[in-house]
């Protein structure tokens, strides 16, 4: 792909923050890829410029009816000075599958792949060193046909933008507090919990922010029609170990395939872990935590990789998990892959691409 390159007058000039320092999407680099797609002349214009403003106009169709799919991938710094990626693959798979779902048009995997390579590159400026950081990843995509009828799109614009970042939660690899929300939902089958699309985070942010001011870090989401089996904590997957086997909730369509989970899932029977997709009742979960049959819970994304739950509030009550403490399947999960992502571990399942 020939890909058009206008560089910052000003890149690379902008101070750093420390790797200590670095938040989560604070901020921005210094260039963007940006490419363009109409009915008539399919993908066209891939060009990468310094990070600017958007344009659209007020009645663009992403704008009232929410024609958007979005990803979210990692750069990481390698021992030998490259930088890697871990399975683009896989987001270009469901990119693909949110697009399809949206009705907007499929990208190619080689393209998102080459796009993501360029613009990384030319901003490795910005990219920390130290394990836990990395260059966050996010492409987009939007309908931008200016049209107030609610129809498909015809045009579309795919964007790429990129931030160093540190740990996404203020407490690292500690374990976190969750709130289960029985009252409001996430998402219901037949809708697209299972796309990558903005309007699943919208209407959780009221949920969110209810659950901060009570002291939690995320919210766990039950079932939109009987409230009752656990899907998904905050943007991420969930796990339980129950008794001696690894359980998460399977895929109902309302619910976000991760690549963190996928990945998860692979390395646990790799090491003969017995791993279950199946329904968990929030029910079955406070009665495990109490009994002692469940040791563990932990969430899992690309942001926070394997994110320990040390205290569910359900009820009214403050349920602790095992311990409390950041269990030991949780944390040898979460080093394993850490590693395969910053190259100071074998890749067995060749899931490390490095682009430079």
């Amino acid at each position: 792909m020939d890909i058009a390159i206008t560089k910052s007058p000003t890149a690379a000039t902008r101070s750093k923050p420390a790797d200590a320092d670095l938040g989560f999407g604070q901020i921005l680099t210094d260039h963007m890829f940006l490419m363009d797609y109409s009915t008539s002349r399919g993908w066209h214009s891939p060009r990468i410029e310094p990070y600017h403003d958007l344009t659209l106009d007020p009645v663009a169709i992403v704008l009232h009816y929410n024609q958007q799919v979005f990803e979210g991938l990692k750069a990481y710094h390698l021992p030998d000075g490259g930088i890697g990626l871990f399975r683009p693959d896989k987001n270009v798979e469901r990119m693909n599958a949110s697009t399809e779902r949206m009705v907007m048009p499929s990208f190619d995997a080689e393209v998102f792949l080459a796009a993501v390579k360029e613009l990384v590159v030319l901003d490795r400026y910005w990219l920390p060193t130290s394990e836990g950081t990395a260059i966050y990843i996010r492409p987009t995509m939007i309908a931008t046909e200016a049209a107030l009828g609610v129809q498909p799109s015809e045009t579309y614009l795919f964007f790429i933008v990129l931030s160093p970042v540190g740990p996404y939660y203020k407490e690292g690899f500690n374990p976190t507090r969750i709130f289960v929300s029985d009252e409001y939902i996430r998402a219901a089958r037949g809708g697209v919990g299972n796309a990558k699309t903005s309007g699943n985070y919208g209407p959780t942010l009221y949920v969110s922010e209810e659950a901060k001011e009570r002291g939690y870090t995320q919210v766990l989401w039950l079932d939109a029609v009987e409230r009752k089996y656990v899907e998904e904590v905050g943007t991420s997957n969930i796990f339980f170990v129950i008794d001696d086997e690894l359980v998460t909730p399977s895929l109902s369509g309302s619910i976000l395939s991760g690549v963190t989970r996928d990945s998860v899932m692979q390395v646990a029977r790799s090491w003969d872990i017995e791993v279950t997709e199946r329904r968990v009742s929030m029910e079955e979960v406070a009665e495990g935590c109490r009994s002692g049959k469940i040791s563990e819970a932990f969430a899992t994304g690309t942001a926070a990789v394997v994110s320990p739950i040390g205290e569910i509030g359900y009820m009214g009550e403050d349920i602790p998990v095992g311990e409390g403490e950041t269990g030991p399947l949780a944390r040898r999960l979460y080093d394993e892959i850490v590693g395969i992502q910053y190259g100071y571990k074998d890749d067995p399942f060749g899931w490390r691409v490095q682009i430079a």
